[in-house]
């Protein structure tokens, strides 16, 4: 079941990035021949193919992706190009930028409609309820104890767990902490330590605590209206926009190891997961996919739409497009490197399964 919840999931991401291309592409008067799901890989005929106009729409069993064919575009036979009117090659190098981000835009604008569906559906949320006190940091020798509800903290109100860090990281000095404890309220008077903690990437930082990890359990937030759901959809896309751009920088930097790094067999692991955990879970992990493939195809990747939007931004810099021995060898270099990519992820999923 999680195999087919993650190629389902993976076909309407792909589809509609291609649709991004697509439209803008028909937007421009660019004459679209064929719109593919899955990659013809030593197949010569689709399965299944339906043309409706100029194109013809099929569909390929290997779906490790998908792709928008245009009229006088083809990276690896560049005889087919053509400067008619209604060719990819005749329009200019802003409008060829245009239909090309438009697929990794139709990706965020997907996950930015499935944030808007949880929105609908509520969120479940760590509860602000103490689990563990550390014994070497104040909040254990206030009084606080195992079980105790945060309600506010410096006057203000504390709904879930993830407001609590930012409360404590505004604070200077003491901080006054409301808190709910069987039927009573008790406030406590801590102040912060500066302390060695993790990030989510792993590296060491410093920080404001004050010595409490929460017990595990949940809260369930529902939104008032569609405004409060379309801000927690803003909010969540440019969250999981920065989120990947900066796991990208980490791993270049080295911060995140190599053999960290997941291909496909990973996503089918975790999919299968998420939608066991229920479709709020799913959602938000089908989401936090989409923004991956938008992001990832921006990469200075000659195969990759960011490949070819460096080539434009080349063109329009110098006036001149690339010539054709350096744009097919880039673009075979390109995907030499993502088939590497490929292999070495799934080298590495296949190594933690059996770990």
């Amino acid at each position: 079941m999680g195999i087919l919840t993650a190629i389902i999931i993976l076909s309407i991401m792909i589809i509609f990035h291609e649709f991004g291309h697509y439209s803008v592409a028909r937007f421009f008067g660019v004459r679209v021949d064929e719109f593919g799901l899955g990659m013809p890989i030593g197949i010569k005929k689709p399965w299944l193919q339906k043309k409706i106009g100029d194109t013809n729409f099929t569909f390929y069993p290997v779906l490790l992706g998908g792709f928008v064919r245009m009229k006088g575009q083809d990276d690896f036979d560049l005889s087919k190009k053509s400067d008619e009117s209604d060719s990819y090659q005749s329009k200019s190098p802003w409008q060829k930028i245009a239909i090309l981000l438009a697929g990794p835009f139709a990706n965020i604008l997907l996950a930015f409609f499935i944030y808007i569906a949880v929105g609908f559906l509520g969120v479940d949320k760590l509860a602000p309820v103490v689990g563990e006190l550390s014994k070497d940091l104040p909040a254990f020798s206030s009084g606080m104890k195992n079980g105790d509800t945060i309600l506010g903290i410096n006057g203000k109100k504390v709904e879930t767990w993830d407001d609590i860090s930012p409360l404590i990281k505004e604070s200077n000095g003491k901080i006054q902490v409301v808190v709910k404890r069987a039927n009573e309220q008790k406030t406590f008077y801590i102040t912060p330590k500066m302390h060695e903690s993790q990030n989510m990437f792993r590296e060491k930082i410093e920080k404001k605590m004050i010595g409490i990890a929460p017990k595990g359990e949940f809260v369930h937030i529902e939104f008032d209206g569609g405004g409060e759901v379309l801000t927690y959809a803003y909010d969540q896309t440019i969250w999981a926009t920065g989120l990947i751009v900066r796991s990208l920088q980490k791993l270049i930097e080295g911060a995140i190891p190599a053999k960290d790094m997941g291909g496909i067999i990973s996503v089918v692991d975790i999919t299968s997961k998420a939608s066991a955990a229920g479709i709020t879970t799913l959602l938000l992990f089908a989401a936090l996919i989409s923004v991956n493939l938008g992001v990832l195809n921006l990469l200075p990747i000659p195969a990759l739409d960011g490949g070819h939007i460096m080539f434009n931004l080349y063109e329009i810099i110098t006036r001149k497009a690339p010539s054709e021995k350096a744009f097919y060898r880039l673009t075979v270099a390109g995907w030499l490197i993502l088939l590497s990519l490929m292999v070495f992820t799934t080298v590495n999923d296949i190594v933690r399964l059996i770990g």
